[in-house]
């Protein structure tokens, strides 16, 4: 009998706007344009209502943490007042029993030393979305006048860094674009000495397929652009940084669970407010088609125990159970869990699809478990040895 995971992860979106024009981004380029009509700052009344529902949901289902992560459009474009307010709102509407991590992804424009400062004061750790060195990054992450933003990112980044400020730097968020080298792309990250990294795909569909992406099963770009990076990575002695997607692979095919949404049958516990307070599902499904992420509930009116039983989302707790037939039966399910859900789309069929990056993950975690394998087998010689 299925029984809901409490939701965990709560991403807040504090304005719908942003002052960049990615020209792959989901939220503005993609199937669902309902920003055009959404609020454009969350009102201090929202902001106060999706606090009081988050204390609720942890203190009906007794949670020990919480994440809240202020989201966007760029979230900064709300301003520190906003954002003070809404965390300040959380930390007092938790049960004393439960911990709260805040957390916010930005384009880092707006960081100035002030707004660091007060981020800072209120224990929120910040992410930066990079996609390389100069040339990758403003190949898409432009203004809407053309001009690139990797520049401003960068001394944005240099500021998060500043020692005075521990914990405050969150990490980078990447896009691949497989134009740009995978060694290069990670190198020039890791330039920025971040605490933990992330690759995303981009972001497409079955109707929608991403760049260079199309059904032919023997062609695996994406994969083996990942597994370049990750054996850059993994080839190291000692650990330079995090990288999600890579840990997560590890642990997974090692028989572990992972983190993130992207790989493995965990149930998810990520719901999403927006900036009018309605309750959506993850917000990466505005990618694929018109009203895909809306539940239509809202924090005025409903709890996060009833989004819980709403379809959409129950179904995204099912585990294997969850997936469509061809991933039911697939030898990589335990790690892939079907790849992302956003990227399993298809008119007609809806989500029971595998990923449209199917070939590609296969391709990815077979080159991780062999690297893995291998590691394991070489230690295990070693100790014999011994």
């Amino acid at each position: 009998m299925w029984r809901p995971v409490p939701f965990r992860h709560f991403v807040v979106k504090v304005h719908s706007r942003c002052n960049l024009a990615c020209d792959y981004c989901y939220l503005y380029e993609m199937g669902d344009q309902s920003w055009r009509a959404a609020s454009k700052a969350m009102s201090p009344e929202v902001a106060d209502r999706t606090a009081l529902r988050i204390g609720e949901h942890a203190r009906a289902r007794h949670l020990e943490t919480v994440t809240v992560i202020v989201h966007g459009g760029e979230p900064m474009l709300a301003g520190v007042q906003l954002i003070r307010r809404l965390a300040e709102g959380v930390r007092r509407a938790v049960p004393s029993y439960t911990a709260v991590s805040l957390a916010m992804q930005t384009n880092g424009l707006l960081l100035d030393d002030a707004s660091l400062d007060a981020l800072h004061a209120l224990g929120i750790s910040v992410g930066v979305s990079l996609d390389g060195d100069e040339t990758a990054n403003d190949r898409h992450r432009r203004r809407a006048d053309g001009r690139g933003s990797h520049a401003d990112v960068a001394a944005a980044i240099a500021r998060l860094r500043d020692p005075s400020r521990p914990g405050l730097y969150g990490g980078l968020l990447c896009t691949i674009d497989l134009a740009n080298d995978p060694v290069e792309v990670y190198e020039a990250l890791l330039a920025h000495a971040p605490p933990t990294m992330d690759f995303l795909l981009p972001h497409g569909s079955w109707d929608e397929p991403p760049p260079s992406r199309d059904a032919d099963a023997a062609v695996t770009p994406y994969g083996d652009w990942l597994a370049a990076a990750f054996d850059r990575w993994y080839d190291v002695e000692e650990s330079e940084t995090s990288v999600r997607l890579f840990r997560d692979t590890v642990a997974l095919v090692l028989g572990g669970s992972g983190t993130s949404e992207q790989l493995g049958p965990g149930p998810a516990t990520v719901v999403v407010v927006d900036t009018d307070g309605m309750i959506e599902q993850v917000d990466t499904l505005k990618s694929v088609y018109d009203g895909a992420a809306a539940t239509g509930m809202s924090v005025t009116s409903h709890s996060f125990d009833d989004a819980l039983r709403h379809p959409s989302l129950a179904v995204r707790q099912l585990g294997v159970a969850g997936l469509g037939v061809t991933c039911r039966s697939c030898r990589v399910r335990e790690v892939c869990g079907g790849g992302y859900f956003a990227h399993r789309y298809r008119a007609g069929v809806g989500f029971g699809e595998p990923s449209v990056y199917c070939p590609d993950l296969i391709r990815f975690i077979d080159h991780v478990r062999g690297r893995v394998a291998a590691s394991v087998a070489a230690a295990k010689s070693l100790r014999d040895q011994a």
